[in-house]
């Protein structure tokens, strides 16, 4: 009877004395993984301008479309980048931008959320390209709220270069949306049932600079 129980406590130590070394082992294993992916890592804070034309414009009198001419807007949000020569970097970015159409202003407003994979390309020079998805708060037209946009979420493409010094980077990319995304409204000056479309799909050249905290 004794040695039964001399047998499991022995057993119990063991068993005891083997989670200590897992745990032991999986908190090591953390601690580097953390360590080595903290290498070229970074979190912060970015803005800049925008410089940007949304698509056409149709007024409910016929199908003749306007182009628009580009305006200047601005950005402001968060970044991480994971990764030091093979990088991931996801944004979270509020974006405010306008288009001009002839005597008219398209105002949007939304938060667009960049999904970047880059590489370094050489010293402190990076390439870098994602999906952007984009999530509209709020449109105007001349005065007008827009609250009809055929798809409030909708995907685009961002592709750029870029330059890190120490923790500040500046970088100058291109944005597009992939598919056409129309809101329509009510324009008085073509009568109280008068619909017009516009195409909210960004088309824009982005200038950033960010500083990692």
């Amino acid at each position: 009877m004794k040695l039964l129980k001399t047998v499991s406590a022995y057993n119990l130590d063991n068993r005891v004395l083997g989670n200590k070394w897992l745990i032991s082992l999986i908190v090591l294993a953390f601690v580097s993984f953390t360590a080595q992916a903290q290498k070229g890592s970074a979190f912060g804070i970015k803005g800049g301008l925008n410089y940007n034309a949304n698509g056409d414009y149709f007024e409910s009198v016929g199908e003749n479309s306007k182009s628009p001419d580009r305006n200047i807007g601005y950005h402001v949000g968060l970044f991480g980048k994971f990764g030091n020569k093979f990088f991931f970097r996801p944004e979270l970015v509020y974006t405010s931008t306008k288009s001009d159409y002839e005597n008219n202003v398209f105002d949007m407003k939304k938060m667009d959320a960049p999904l970047l994979f880059g590489f370094k390309v050489i010293g402190p020079a990076t390439v870098f390209a994602g999906p952007s998805l984009q999530y509209i708060l709020d449109t105007e037209f001349a005065g007008i709220d827009i609250n009809d946009v055929e798809n409030e979420f909708s995907v685009g493409l961002n592709f750029g270069i870029g330059v890190n010094l120490n923790r500040i980077g500046i970088d100058l990319r291109y944005e597009r949306g992939f598919n056409n995304n129309e809101a329509n409204f009510i324009n008085s000056n073509f009568g109280p049932n008068a619909v017009s479309r516009i195409d909210t799909r960004p088309d824009q050249l982005i200038l950033s600079l960010s500083v990692a905290l």
